[in-house]
């Protein structure tokens, strides 16, 4: 077996569509770097061979070009299908070009065929490496192909210090050093709050300008102090206040998950919100308590209304139990019509 030597190429003249870029995670702090837009310090590098599993004294690099990788053996039989014909086309094509090895992708005996790119391959594998700063690396898959293998092997997990996506590598917070940016996905995931953002910001508008009433209960259902707000609460504190919880500046930080709750708050009906409101409410004001039992119940009457508060809704909801709704309502709306 001969000796392959990888020879890094330059960036210039490279497709910038897909690329290794450095994970910025503004919510975490590391060293101030983050404020700089900066993962690492300057001229600090990271460098990563690729993943190796060692199982009885058998090596398995994690490349992506496996068709007999756990991962492929334990797809669906239609999928399966697909991914081994992929392999092989990928697999056919890199010895073509690096090895001078022509070898059709339907021959049954197309791995003893393989010289190069052979699973079990060391001397190659070992030297497949990547090399990650503060600046971009761009990946041309179509024009090198040592950039092809590089992208097969991250989206298959062969470094661990490259996320497949930006969306991974905001999933798992600092694990990550880096990520993989396909431009088209990537600027997806960035809009993907902005998006919902300003569709929440549609409806609080709608709310404030037609539906005041509505935006109060939306107010008490969302905001952890649900007390503060009361009818005479003037209508610019609530939308101000609402405004400040979609952009994730109130209680709730996760800005992704404060839209996403004043949309869904905002499509519920009045009654909804109203039921809601009034449990946290009675909650605080003690007229409703969560018992040892684990059930929650009415103070005066001892009415056992569910153990978790949106049983309490749930019963609340049913008309047979209306009686006990009025008979809280009217301990509440007193401190709502302050």
């Amino acid at each position: 077996m001969n000796v392959y030597s990888i020879v890094e190429k330059y960036q210039q003249g490279k497709d910038r569509t897909i690329a290794i870029r450095p994970f910025v995670n503004s919510g975490k702090d590391n060293m101030g770097l983050q404020n700089y837009g900066m993962a690492l310090h300057e001229g600090v590098w990271h460098h990563e061979s690729l993943a190796c599993l060692e199982l009885n004294g058998i090596k398995r690099y994690v490349t992506g070009l496996n068709e007999f990788a756990p991962d492929v053996k334990l797809l669906k039989p239609g999928e399966k299908e697909i991914k081994v014909k992929e392999i092989r086309k990928v697999v056919s094509d890199l010895e073509k070009e690096l090895a001078a090895n022509v070898i059709d992708p339907k021959d049954k005996d197309f791995w003893n065929k393989v010289s190069l790119l052979k699973p079990d391959n060391h001397k190659f594998w070992s030297k497949i490496e990547i090399k990650c700063g503060n600046d971009p690396i761009y990946l041309d898959p179509v024009k090198d192909p040592y950039d092809l293998i590089k992208l097969y092997a991250i989206n298959s997990g062969g470094f661990s210090i490259v996320a497949k996506s930006l969306k991974e590598a905001k999933k798992y917070g600092t694990k990550f050093k880096f990520y993989l940016d396909h431009f088209e996905e990537t600027v997806s995931t960035r809009t993907e709050y902005t998006k919902l953002r300003n569709r929440a910001l549609v409806y609080l508008q709608n709310m404030f300008d037609k539906n005041t009433a509505k935006l109060l209960y939306v107010a008490k259902c969302l905001d952890v102090d649900s007390t503060q707000y009361t009818k005479s609460t003037p209508n610019d504190v609530l939308y101000e206040k609402m405004d400040m919880y979609v952009n994730g500046d109130g209680t709730e930080s996760n800005k992704k998950k404060c839209a996403e709750s004043f949309i869904e708050a905002s499509k519920s009906d009045m009654k909804s919100l109203k039921i809601k409101a009034l449990v946290k409410d009675c909650m605080y004001y003690r007229f409703i308590t969560s018992k040892p039992s684990g059930w929650i119940e009415t103070l005066d009457s001892g009415v056992r209304l569910g153990k978790k508060p949106s049983e309490v809704m749930e019963f609340l909801f049913n008309p047979e139990n209306e009686e006990i709704l009025n008979s809280l309502l009217s301990k509440v709306e007193p401190y709502w019509n302050t």
